[in-house]
């Protein structure tokens, strides 16, 4: 017996007629069902986006939590403007990983990156500044961050 949401689809001929629709087969499809929302919450816009523009080759050392990083980057608005780059003070950031030093989607973004490769965070409000923003900075309240990252030395 099907007695289960899926009830109409296993009796609507969508499946062949040699296919039962047994308990097995309905608690199959309300799996996939709810597999299906979770990832569609999980994958939505609010999500960290990661594009590796450069990758390392080979992969000599790898950023990982508690470890000494130093990064240079570019922080830009998604329209593309441009509200701090490293490269034109002439010095990268330093911090250590994983100690809240900086905003949690550089903490996520930078874990595992390797030492030469380039990165594109796309950081949502909420792993960045929030409702707050910084205004001095130019980087208003729920603001969306795009940072092109490189890693430039592990310690």
């Amino acid at each position: 017996a099907c007695d289960c949401i899926f009830r109409p689809i296993c009796f609507s001929g969508i499946f062949p007629s040699s296919l039962k629709c047994s308990d097995t087969m309905a608690k199959f499809l309300v799996s996939i069902f709810v597999l299906g929302i979770v990832f569609v919450f999980s994958s939505s816009a609010s999500d960290l986006k990661i594009e590796v523009m450069k990758p390392a080759d080979p992969c000599t050392e790898k950023a990982v939590l508690g470890k000494e990083v130093s990064v240079h980057y570019k922080g830009m608005l998604t329209d593309g403007t441009v509200f701090d780059e490293s490269a034109k003070r002439g010095t990268p950031i330093n911090f250590k990983l994983g100690s809240g030093q900086v905003i949690s989607g550089w903490e996520k973004g930078i874990d595992g990156m390797c030492v030469g490769e380039k990165r594109k965070l796309t950081i949502p409000s909420h792993m960045a500044y929030g409702k707050r923003g910084v205004p001095q900075a130019g980087i208003p309240g729920d603001a969306t961050l795009v940072f092109e990252t490189e890693l430039i030395s592990v310690k």
